[in-house]
């Protein structure tokens, strides 16, 4: 096992206006701060081990790139998803979001085999929290298939 790849991981670079607030947002939806990877322009932060944010300062942020930080309060560039382990887990993790000060973009999709809710960032960074039965899912789609 020592020879076993490392896991691959993601790492969301995200522009924030207010860092300190942008923390206590993030540690309030369940997120946990890595303070190895942080300064006054930077905060890493973990949903999991292969799951993780980099809070950077509109300074920091434009460090990495010439183009211009969009208002995502009023743009989307991306859609980022979490997955959750049942549906109350979504419930749970998107009002604990909306308590933090976030909003609520879009309505909850309830497919029943997949069920998804949202939460914009105080940055208007819209995360969607969903959850699958993925053998219902497969389920579904076979049938889909055998119907086409």
């Amino acid at each position: 096992m020592a020879d076993a790849p490392a896991p691959k991981m993601i790492f969301v670079n995200l522009p924030v206006t207010d860092l300190p607030a942008a923390i206590a947002f993030y540690e309030a939806v369940g997120a946990v701060r890595n303070n190895d990877f942080a300064d006054d322009s930077a905060q890493m932060i973990s949903f999991s081990e292969t799951i993780h944010a980099m809070l950077l300062t509109h300074e920091r942020f434009a460090g990495f790139t010439p183009r211009k930080i969009p208002n995502a309060h009023e743009t989307a560039q991306v859609l980022l998803c979490l997955s959750e382990t049942s549906r109350d887990a979504v419930d749970a993790t998107v009002d604990r979001a909306l308590a933090a000060g976030g909003t609520e973009p879009n309505p909850k999709q309830d497919h029943g085999f997949m069920y998804g809710r949202n939460f914009a960032d105080l940055d208007g960074h819209i995360w969607e929290v969903m959850w699958m039965d993925v053998a219902a899912a497969m389920g579904a789609n076979q049938g889909e298939t055998a119907d086409a």
